[in-house]
């Protein structure tokens, strides 16, 4: 399955001169959404992972059916105060500004085999966000899974000490 059929370019968005790749498209078709979730299962054969960790909010529905799948559990990355307990935090810079990150100071435990899952890797500001918390709780990262790539923003680069896969790449 083409699954870039399945998702919707919309120009202009968020801002000027920005082509904005709407994943909530896929997410609609149930059969993209199923091959999606099925090829990032696939992309972690033979790796232990305990948790999955998603950051806001797309990362929460491709995170969250990524963990079911994999029998893991699962960690929502969340913006600054929207946590209920004690967080940490990491703040980072995105494709339009900077931004922060919280986890629960108890929600990864130590040794833990965890995944990085998002809809998109860009600049990668937020896939890095998402390892240092990991990090920080003292979980190792063993991979980060997107949906989209886009390639010439670079992400990937400031990844290179991990295992790295998308399932959907694009070049301006």
């Amino acid at each position: 399955m083409d699954l870039k059929t399945a998702i919707r370019n919309i120009p202009d968005f968020p801002k000027e001169g920005i082509l904005f790749y709407d994943v909530t498209t896929l997410l609609q078709n149930k059969d993209a959404y199923h091959e999606m979730i099925d090829r990032l299962v696939e992309s972690l054969k033979g790796k232990q992972v305990d948790i999955v960790v998603g950051p806001e909010a797309r990362g929460f529905v491709i995170g969250s059916a990524l963990a079911y799948a994999l029998r893991a559990g699962f960690v929502l990355a969340r913006k600054p105060g929207k946590l209920p307990y004690k967080t940490m935090a990491y703040e980072y810079d995105l494709e339009y500004g900077t931004d922060s990150l919280e986890i629960h100071v108890d929600a990864i435990p130590k040794g833990a085999k965890v995944v990085v899952v998002d809809d998109l890797l860009a600049t990668g500001g937020t896939a890095l966000a998402a390892i240092r918390l990991v990090e920080q709780a003292g979980g190792e990262v063993v991979a980060a899974r997107f949906g989209i790539e886009l390639e010439d923003l670079g992400g990937r680069a400031f990844l290179k000490d991990y295992d790295v896969e998308s399932i959907i790449k694009y070049e301006s």
